[in-house]
C-alpha cells in the first residue's frame, strides 16, 4: 500500500514563495506518474501538476501561468512543488498523489496547508 506524507506548507504573504514536499512509501515509487493537487474551502479539489515516471515530463493545470515547477527525486522517493508569485486564491490544502493522466489514485494523506496573506 503506498503511502504519502506531504510537509512544506505554510502562512506566505502573496508574491511569496513556499516549496512543498512529499514522501512516499509502500511501493515502488520510480514506476509511478505524480501529481498535485489542492482543494479550498467549499470548493472540489483539483489537479495542480503532474510529474511522469519516465523522463520526468511535466504538466500542468492552466492556473499555474508558469508559477509553480515539479520535481521529483526517486532515490529519494519524493516529489516536490515549488510554488513562485503565490496569490491569496492559492490558499488551500495540498495533497500530492500517484496519478493516470491528471487523475489521482486513491492515496490520499493527510495535506499540507498553504495561506497566502493579501
Amino acid at each position: 500500500q503506498v503511502q504519502l506524507v506531504e510537509s512544506g506548507g505554510g502562512l506566505v504573504q502573496a508574491g511569496g514563495s513556499l516549496r512543498l514536499s512529499c514522501a512516499g512509501s509502500g511501493g515502488t515509487f520510480s514506476s509511478y506518474d505524480m501529481g498535485w493537487f489542492r482543494q479550498a474551502p467549499g470548493k472540489v479539489r483539483e489537479f495542480v501538476a503532474a510529474i511522469s515516471r519516465i523522463r520526468s515530463m511535466t504538466d500542468y493545470a492552466n492556473f499555474v501561468e508558469g508559477r509553480f515547477t515539479i520535481s521529483r527525486d526517486n532515490a529519494r522517493n519524493s516529489v516536490y512543488l515549488q510554488m513562485n508569485s503565490l496569490k491569496p486564491e492559492d490558499s488551500a490544502v495540498y495533497y500530492c498523489n500517484v496519478v493516470i493522466g491528471r487523475l489521482p489514485r486513491d492515496y490520499w494523506g493527510q495535506g499540507t496547508q498553504v495561506t497566502v496573506s493579501s
